[in-house]
């Protein structure tokens, strides 16, 4: 069975916030405003963008 992906899009800048924030946004992928990246739902992931929820949009790809 696949599991299941989240698309993470960088909506806002991480400028101005603390650096472990910049790092999480780094480390998810992220680089430019409304880049998209696919991550696997894994609690890994939802914690870091739960970290980062004010600088990102999640959506479910099926």
């Amino acid at each position: 069975m696949a599991e299941k992906k989240l698309l993470v899009t960088l909506v806002n800048s991480p400028i101005g916030y603390h650096q472990s924030q910049k790092d999480t946004v780094r480390a998810l992928g992220l680089r430019k405003i409304r880049q998209t990246v696919a991550k696997d739902d894994t609690p890994v992931i939802r914690g870091m963008i739960n970290k980062v929820s004010h600088l990102v949009e999640v959506e479910e790809e099926e």
